[in-house]
């Protein structure tokens, strides 16, 4: 795209990258969380093209959750690895990924609320256009400030310690560590989760239900780490991995549900921070399509209020038989 932004020079990309590493069924736990970050490692930098264009949000979205599941990689195994190293590496990605995240979720925020000022009668659609032209104005704040960070030497010197961890054997923790197999990570996070929802009961604040939904993300990624390892010498799934597999599917569902009511959630303060800004003498028609937008997202948020405590249930039995 002509006047699109360029990366610098001095960026290593995937075209530094050797061929795509994988670790097979038997290989060392740690093999695996190379080949898992080898794999997103791929996708963050062939995505990061797109991002910087600005052509499809989808790119974004890509890139952004690529960065997350390298964070929850090495979180996850930090049993496994030098824990300054992977802590550090963490504190890094988690610095790309909050640049890469208030222009997404503007992203979602612009789609949510075009698409509901769309089915309001039109003589309230003008309003509603004018809300959503803020949160737009917003977004290209947010782009320019992420484009700095994509920009910056420390992005630059990211990448380079990305390829270059991924290029060599992960530094691994000290001798005489504890080193659990890579199953007994997936418990771990399965019985933190159980915790955490024991702790918070079937109807907790909103804040809280966005806790467990970061949790059982950490879950589902740690599953993803684990599942191919579960497979037998010629890659077919065995009844471990089968296991591993429908406790994923079972985390998706939770995800999904407690990701929609967050997103609601999000919505309903973003049009009521929205409201807020238009200051002493607010345009009634803003203010009343903002109220209905308003009611909309809180009626959405507690319809899936009502659907989390089932998804979690069928994620439970899940994990248990793990």
């Amino acid at each position: 795209m002509d006047g699109a932004p360029q990366p610098p020079s001095n960026l290593r990309g995937a075209a530094d990258l050797g061929a795509p590493f994988g670790a097979g069924p038997g290989e060392p736990a740690v093999e695996h969380v190379r080949a898992l970050l080898d794999k997103r490692l791929r996708a963050m930098l062939g995505h990061e093209p797109g991002v910087r264009s600005g052509t499809d949000i989808e790119e974004l979205h890509q890139m952004r959750v690529a960065v997350r599941r390298m964070r929850a990689a090495l979180k996850s195994a930090r049993p496994l690895l030098d824990r300054s190293w992977a802590d550090r590496l963490r504190s890094d990605l988690g610095r790309l990924g909050r640049a890469l995240g208030p222009v997404r979720d503007l992203d979602v925020m612009i789609d949510r609320l075009r698409a509901e000022v769309a089915s309001l009668p039109s003589p309230e659609q003008a309003a509603g256009e004018r809300l959503v032209a803020v949160l737009e104005a917003d977004r290209v704040a947010a782009r320019a400030a992420m484009l700095d960070e994509l920009d910056s030497d420390r992005h630059a010197a990211l990448r380079s310690t990305l390829i270059e961890a991924v290029s060599a054997p992960l530094p691994e923790a000290p001798d005489g560590a504890a080193r659990p197999a890579l199953i007994e990570l997936v418990r771990a996070e399965a019985a933190k989760l159980t915790k955490a929802v024991h702790r918070a009961g079937p109807n907790p604040p909103d804040m809280t239900l966005h806790d467990l939904r970061i949790r059982t993300k950490r879950l589902r990624y740690t599953g993803e780490l684990v599942e191919p390892a579960m497979r037998d010498a010629d890659g077919a799934r065995t009844t471990e991995s089968k296991r591993v597999r429908k406790m994923l599917v079972a985390a998706a569902g939770l995800q999904e549900v407690l990701g929609d009511h967050q997103d609601a959630c999000v919505a309903e303060h973003r049009i009521r921070a929205l409201l807020d800004e238009l200051g002493a003498a607010p345009d009634a028609h803003e203010v009343f399509v903002g109220g209905r937008l308003v009611e909309r997202e809180r009626a959405r948020a507690e319809v899936l209020r009502g659907q989390w405590w089932d998804a979690w249930e069928k994620l439970s039995g899940r994990a248990g038989k793990l």
